[in-house]
């Protein structure tokens, strides 16, 4: 027999997720590495540097500079989100913390577009499971419902998900407003209000984001969908089309006047560079990827009868349109970030076609995988803190010379309690009886989250230690005895600024400014440049600061002679 969809679901099996357990969920990955971690060298660091100087009111809020240096070129609105809270929260948190609000509430967004995108998908005719004689088929609200929660179960559980959506840059932004896009092309035309909002902040905010092209790209696309959909009357189509079509043509029209495109294509030169990417691919959006290949295979005859099912093509275009990104720009996991959603999207209407085999095998390995990853986690910290077993304590202090280790009641609470929740976890899944139809992702997801909230409980002050310029920056402060006159820099990094504007409070200005300036912080490296801007004999080589963790990253103290009171 010939069924209409492959999903044969029942009632039973669309039980919802509870709410409280999806919405601890959420918090549980979203708000650790937001709280308590210090910024991160190269772009978290850097980011952060711009919305200072921003939130002082030291650099232009279209065309910002950090010490003469220009942004990194994806976009102003991270700037302007960090800038705006620490203006308004400032004064009542560190400024870290301050800068990192708009960005947690970004995770959210992301997570809580991608559910209601689902839920609308899944309500699309072609995504119904088949009905039975007899009745007892699954709930068109029902079945939306548990498939969204396996959506947003397989978004958290991809791995490339975690580092990339805990640090303030537009790689963020990028992808809370690609998931609103998302969720603007799912929704209409059932609703219109809500998913128009949504996806005109989503238009613009890749505008100002960096990423002109996917907007107009996305938003072309879900309009021709919309089109091709058979879900609402033609007259509500063609309204929502409309609609669609003109706030695209709008953001077309804002980069435009504002300058905002920026072409930075780049090809695939060796087969080192392919490997590399096939790599970055399997890793960072699994366990979703499979699942989406599984669904496009079971799916097929649906993709193929040209009736443009929404819940189909829609998460398809999107990550084809991300995925071609990730092969023609650099970074390439920027752009395969943005591809996570719609993987997601696709990977949850696998769900109601999965074997029992397979589903079997993804709960073994999963379970194995993060169990022994947690358990690696435990074992170095206790080692750390108490000496026992040595040799992970030894590995530690030849990888980062200088580290201290202490014990903090908080962070060691939260990550017991999260290891408890796993143990329960697990123990739920492998009881018999469960027919949920989302319980094949409730194990990687939650095993994601158990790995990323050791990470940024137990381990956070070593990551802290080595990941960020805090010592570094420490060391060249200890050099530098007079700070009441500017500091120039001189071929150093945006990052490498903004912590010394940042962790050791120096007046960094760009090289521009030297004959003003006592001191100059310079990259070794660039020293024989240096050497020809400098006024012979008027400098003098101070110290040479290393970071602890790499001795290869260095910075070159120079004081003008004379310079001494």
């Amino acid at each position: 027999m010939n069924h209409p969809t492959p999903a044969i679901v029942a009632q039973s099996a669309v039980r919802p997720l509870p709410r409280w357990a999806l919405l601890l969920l959420c918090l549980a990955y979203a708000v650790p590495g937001f709280v308590g971690r210090a910024p991160w060298r190269s772009d978290d660091l850097a980011s952060f540097g711009y919305m200072r100087e921003l939130a002082l009111g030291h650099t232009d809020w279209l065309h910002p500079l950090l010490a003469g240096l220009p942004g990194d070129g994806d976009g102003l609105l991270h700037y302007w989100l960090g800038a705006w809270a620490l203006q308004a929260l400032g004064g009542w948190l560190p400024l870290e913390l301050a800068a990192r609000v708009p960005f947690v509430a970004l995770l959210l967004l992301t997570l809580s577009a991608t559910w209601y995108g689902v839920y609308y998908l899944a309500r699309g005719r072609g995504a119904q499971p088949v009905a039975f004689a007899f009745g007892g088929e699954a709930q068109p609200a029902d079945y939306a419902r548990a498939m969204a929660d396996g959506a947003l179960l397989a978004l958290i559980a991809c791995l490339g998900l975690a580092q990339l959506s805990h640090e303030t840059t537009g790689y963020l932004t990028q992808l809370a407003c690609t998931a609103l896009l998302f969720f603007a092309g799912a929704a209409l035309p059932w609703r219109m209000a809500w998913p128009l909002l949504a996806g005109l902040a989503g238009l613009l905010g890749l505008v100002f984001s960096g990423a002109p092209t996917l907007a107009v790209l996305l938003g072309l696309g879900s309009a021709w969908l919309i089109w091709r959909s058979s879900d609402a009357p033609p007259r509500t189509r063609a309204a929502a089309v409309t609609l669609v079509l003109l706030l695209t043509l709008a953001a077309t029209v804002l980069a435009l006047r504002l300058d905002l495109w920026r072409w930075r294509i780049v090809g695939l030169d060796s087969a080192k560079d392919w490997q590399s990417l096939l790599r970055l691919l399997v890793w960072f959006s699994w366990p979703a990827w499979p699942l989406a290949l599984w669904t496009l295979w079971r799916w097929r005859h649906l993709i193929a009868d040209r009736q443009w099912h929404r819940h189909l093509w829609l998460p398809l275009w999107f990550a084809l349109v991300t995925l071609g990104a990730t092969l023609t720009t650099r970074p390439a996991d920027r752009a395969l970030l943005l591809s996570l959603p719609a993987l997601a999207a696709l990977a949850a209407f696998a769900l109601p076609t999965l074997r029992r085999s397979i589903a079997a095998l993804i709960d073994w390995f999963t379970l194995l995988f993060f169990s022994v990853s947690a358990i690696t986690i435990w074992v170095i910290w206790l080692s750390v803190q108490t000496g026992v077993p040595a040799k992970p304590a030894a590995n530690v202090a030849k990888l980062a010379p200088g580290y201290l280790p202490s014990f903090s009641a908080w962070p060691f609470a939260v990550a017991l309690a999260a290891t408890l929740a796993w143990c329960l976890l697990v123990a739920w899944r492998t009881a018999r009886n469960r027919p949920a139809i989302w319980k094949s992702l409730v194990l990687p997801a939650g095993g994601a989250t158990l790995g990323w909230l050791l990470l940024m409980t137990l381990w956070l002050p070593m990551l802290d230690y080595g990941r960020s310029l805090e010592p570094q920056v420490a060391g060249v402060r200890a050099v530098i005895t007079e700070r009441q006159g500017c500091v120039a820099a001189y071929g150093l990094s945006r990052a490498q600024v903004a912590g010394l504007m940042h962790h050791g409070q120096l007046p960094m200005v760009d090289p521009s400014q030297l004959p003003q300036c006592d001191w100059m912080v310079a990259d070794p490296d660039e020293s024989p440049s240096v050497v020809t801007v400098l006024p012979p004999g008027q400098w003098t080589e101070v110290g040479t600061i290393s970071r602890p963790t790499d001795r290869n990253d260095r910075m070159l103290v120079l004081r003008r002679q004379g310079a001494e009171h």
